[in-house]
Parts: structure tokens; C-alpha cells; sequence
């Protein structure tokens, strides 16, 4: 697969949807092997989980991962996304897409009316309140709470399954949301919880470093595609089972969730939340100089500022004891070479630090792609290209794959061992200091693109009628 077909909104399909339905061609279309079709139809929903869009285009979990299907099946990706679940499982019931890629966990209800891929990621249910609440610990302490979870969600059946025994528990069940909705209404404190699966808190909890953890509720689950209950694609479930085994054994699933995950994994709250200060009070009266760095330079200029937030806090007088100075916290060498006269000029340092980057990003081997690419340019940035080099050898004597970052990660605090580094051609070093340094730099460069995304993004159409009282919805269904 070499193409990605326009991503188009699902309420602007449903028209079209309906009168090929009509006319019995749907089903007919669908029933053609997916090979023969030349695509897959895949249906997916916003969010840094699932699909988003950066300035390289389409990306998130579930679109790499359909991304790695089409081209296992090698025909294009045809994407549509929808904003609520109902919409996904309606337009499967109704054979208008191939399979969901949405981030969905197999229940019990869901299987009465679709059918599902081989799991590939555990996931637990998480409560969600805010750090100046008293934290909720069972099921009881929601009694009489503003709750909004999201409509058709695995949550809503644990909910009704709860409410069995807590006749008094209540919650709103929101068509209109979507996770950065949920989140939002907790942070602003429209609502009392909400609850969330593991990996979306994982993947947005250094936007919101205020919301914690209550409890667990209900049983860990599995996330998997879903396919129509009904479905006629011939051979679609065959090729599924041997996708996901394909991609278990070669180390991609694994890959993958390293790039869209592992960052977040060991989160500072606390450093979350200074970095967020840090945004709104700090980055305003630097922006516009690293935006013009960024662009002559050719860098993302998220990745730029992740960066001298990491060095300096974007403090261009920053100094440490060891003698690196300014924004970039540039050695004397290194400015040196890079022809920067005074390190403590934010724009002059700023371009040093930004050639430098390039400098090394330009000598890592053509072979490693992005993001593995960058994410090597600068754990070569904090510890040398020439230790990098040693670990990534190490790497390849361990069995693993010297041009991945998830795997080169776990050498490189080798070399700290003698029994490791005695062997090498640049000896010792911290290695543990240069892969805390790139989780640093991708949490923040995170945190800067969704904050983008998520001001540019077009929310769900609003749902009026369920914020109705009962005999006012009535009344406005009956129109």
C-alpha cells in the first residue's frame, strides 16, 4: 500500500451511505475480496489513541496499526471517521466499512452484535476525578455523583451492571463526546468523574496532570478491531489472525506501542504540571523566535522547543556546573564549532542548538526511519554520536534491532556495566542519562502537537435533545 484515500466525516457519508443502500449495492461492493477491491474500508474515531493529524499527515495507534494491514494485504486505506460509537457500529451492521479501528474493548454486549480480531492490547477501566476532590474508591462513592461517560462505551455496561447492585448509581451517557471532551468537563469541573480505559489515560494524562486515578472498575479487557457481526468479506478473519500473529512475532506491534505509549508510561506528574505552567507563562515570549529558528532550520518547531525546555526550562540565562550555558545549554565546544559568539543570546543559541541537531540527525544511517531516526539524533545530542554507535552494537549482539529506538533503549544503560562497556570502542558512559532525556523531549513534544491538534480539531455535533429534562426530550423526538 502506498496511498492513503481522503479521510472523510461520516455524517457528510451517511446520505450517500443510505442510497447505496437503497439501491442493494453496499453489500454487493462489499462482498469482493479486499484484494480484488484494491482497499481496505476502515472506520475510526479522533484522538491521540486512535487517528489525528501532525504536520507529516494521518498518524495515531489504531491508523498506524490499520496502516500495517492495508499494506500486509498491499491495497490503499480508505478511512472514515466517525465521533460516536453508535455511528461505528452502525455502519458495520450495515457492511459500509470493512472493520473498526477505533480502540474498542471486547464485551460481552458488543459480541451479541458484531464479531471481533485477535486482541492486541490489555487494557484496564479507570475512574477519574480531580486532585482537589476526595479520591473515590469503590463504586459507593459514585452514589449521587455528576457523572458522563461516553454512550455505548464498555464503561456504560459496567455502569448497568454496577447499577444492579447501586439501584441510587446515575450517569450520563454523552452520543456528543469524545475522550478530550470527557477530560475537559472533569478538568473544568462540570462534572464530578468520568472513566476512561488505561491506555487513553496513559496517552493524555500529561495534558491533564491534575486528574488521578480513583479506581478500577470492572474487569481488565482487550482492545481489538471489530467486524460486522454479519460479515461477507471472504477471508477477512483468516488474514486478520495471521496480521496479528505476523506482527506479535517481528516485533512491530511491540514497536508501535513503544512509539505511542512508552513515553508516557513513567509520566512526572509534577513535571507535567510545571510543564503546562510553563506553556501558558514561559513559551509565549519564546514562540515566535523558535517558530523562525525551527522553520530556517527545517525542525519541527514543537521538537525544538521540547528540546530547550529539556536543556533550560526556556530560561536563555540558564547555567549549570558544568559549565553549559543559555536556552540550548550549549557547551563551549560545541558553540565554538557551531560559530556561536554568545551562548546567552536566546537566538543565537537557539541556532546552534538547531545546527547541532541536524548535524547528528544528518549522520545517523539513512536505513532508520522516523521517528526512530530523530529519536536517535538526540539521545546523541545528550550522550555522543560514538556511545550511541556502542549501544546500538550492543543492541545487535543482544538479538535485537540496532535501527529501532524501543530496542536500542534497553543497551544503552549497559554501558554503565563493565561487562558490557569493557568491550566497546567508547568505554563507559551514563547510558540511563540519554534515554531519560529522549522520554523527557517526546512528552513534551506530545503534549505541544496535541495541544495544536486539539485547538484545530472539530468537535461532535452537539446532541440538544439529551440534555433535555424527560418530558422536553419527549416532546422534541415527537418533532
Amino acid at each position: 500500500m502506498q496511498s492513503i484515500r481522503q479521510l472523510i466525516p461520516l455524517s457528510l457519508l451517511l446520505p450517500v451511505l443510505l442510497l447505496a443502500l437503497l439501491a442493494g449495492c453496499t453489500k454487493t461492493d462489499q462482498a469482493q475480496p479486499i484484494k480484488q477491491s484494491g482497499s481496505l474500508k476502515v472506520i475510526t474515531r479522533n484522538g491521540p489513541t486512535t487517528y489525528f493529524e501532525d504536520r507529516s499527515g494521518p498518524t495515531g495507534f489504531e491508523f498506524e496499526l490499520a496502516h500495517l494491514f492495508a499494506d500486509y494485504l498491499d491495497v490503499e486505506l480508505e478511512l472514515t471517521v466517525a465521533h460516536s460509537l453508535e455511528d461505528i457500529f452502525t455502519a458495520l451492521e450495515n457492511n459500509e466499512a470493512h472493520l473498526a479501528a477505533a480502540g474498542l474493548t471486547v464485551t460481552a454486549e458488543r459480541l451479541k452484535r458484531l464479531n471481533f480480531s485477535p486482541g492486541y492490547m490489555e487494557v484496564k477501566q479507570y475512574v477519574l476525578y480531580r486532585a482537589d476532590q476526595i479520591k473515590p474508591r469503590s463504586i459507593n462513592d459514585l452514589v449521587g455523583k455528576k457523572i458522563t461517560i461516553m454512550a455505548n462505551s464498555s464503561h456504560d455496561e459496567i455502569l448497568q451492571t454496577a447499577q444492579l447492585q447501586y439501584p441510587d448509581l446515575h450517569w450520563r451517557s454523552a452520543t456528543d463526546v469524545e475522550t478530550i471532551d470527557l477530560l475537559e468537563l472533569l478538568a473544568d469541573a462540570e462534572i464530578d468523574y468520568t472513566i476512561l480505559d488505561s491506555n487513553e489515560y496513559l496517552a493524555n494524562r500529561g495534558f491533564y496532570p491534575r486528574l488521578k486515578i480513583g479506581f478500577e472498575i470492572g474487569e481488565p479487557g482487550q482492545l481489538a478491531w471489530a467486524i460486522p457481526g454479519n460479515n461477507i468479506t471472504p477471508g477477512l478473519n483468516q488474514q486478520l489472525e495471521k496480521f496479528f500473529e505476523k506482527i506479535t512475532k517481528d516485533g512491530r506491534l511491540r514497536h508501535l506501542e513503544e512509539r505511542f505509549y512508552a513515553h508516557s508510561k513513567q509520566v512526572d506528574t509534577i513535571g507535567s504540571l510545571t510543564f503546562s505552567q510553563a506553556m501558558e507563562r514561559r513559551l509565549p515570549k519564546y514562540r515566535d523566535l523558535i517558530q523562525q529558528v525551527a522553520e530556517e532550520y527545517h525542525i519541527d518547531w514543537r521538537l525544538l522547543a521540547a528540546i530547550s525546555y529539556q536543556e533550560s526550562y526556556w530560561n536563555p540565562k540558564a547555567r549549570s556546573p558544568t559549565g553549559v550555558r543559555g536556552i540550548m545549554m550549549l557547551t563551549l565546544p560545541t558553540a565554538k564549532e557551531m560559530g556561536i559568539k554568545n551562548r546567552l543570546d536566546a537566538e543565537q543559541s537557539l541556532r546552534g542548538g538547531a545546527r547541532y541537531f541536524n548535524k547528528i540527525h544528518n549522520r545517523i544511517p539513512d536505513r532508520v526511519a522516523e521517528p526512530d531516526r530523530s529519536w536517535f539524533a538526540l539521545a546523541a545530542y545528550n550522550v555522543g554520536l560514538g556511545h550511541l554507535e556502542d549501544a546500538r552494537i550492543i543492541t545487535q549482539q543482544r538479538g535485537g534491532d540496532a535501527d529501532k529506538w524501543a530496542d536500542v533503549k534497553d543497551s544503552l544503560p549497559l554501558l554503565r556495566k563493565r561487562s558490557w562497556y569493557k568491550n566497546t570502542k567508547y568505554g563507559y558512559a551514563r547510558g540511563d542519562e540519554p534515554v531519560g532525556y529522549v522520554h523527557n523531549i517526546r512528552h513534551y513534544y506530545n503534549l505541544l502537537t496535541w495541544v495544536d491538534r486539539s485547538k484545530a480539531r472539530t468537535p461532535p455535533p452537539q446532541q440538544v435533545e439529551q440534555y433535555l429534562p424527560e418530558s422536553l426530550r419527549q416532546n422534541f423526538q415527537a418533532l
